[in-house]
């Protein structure tokens, strides 16, 4: 009786969100492979590099010494499994 009242009642709880456990799990391994790669080359390492991984989506914030660094960057995080796209908001530092 409550069902014609109210209407159908497991629509009320419906959660339309679409993150899941492993999605966070997959963006924070992606930022660690990311980190890892800039970490292990010898042109990015050691730069004010900020990782960020949303569904996929990196975002590279913070500053380097020229483009060559910033493409380099973006080229790094581009060749990690699972990076559907970069965005590159690297600073390059005045001189």
């Amino acid at each position: 009786m409550l069902g014609a009242l109210f209407g159908p009642l497991h629509a009320i709880a419906k959660d339309t969100t679409t993150d899941t456990p492993s999605q966070y799990v997959d963006d924070a391994t992606i930022t660690a492979k990311v980190k890892t790669a800039f970490a292990e080359d010898k042109l990015v390492k050691g730069r004010d590099i900020s990782v960020r991984t949303d569904h996929g989506v990196v975002d590279l914030t913070g500053t380097v010494n020229n483009k060559a660094e910033s493409d380099r960057a973006t080229n790094l995080a581009t060749k990690v499994k699972a990076v559907s796209a970069v965005h590159n908001n690297l600073t390059v530092a005045p001189r």
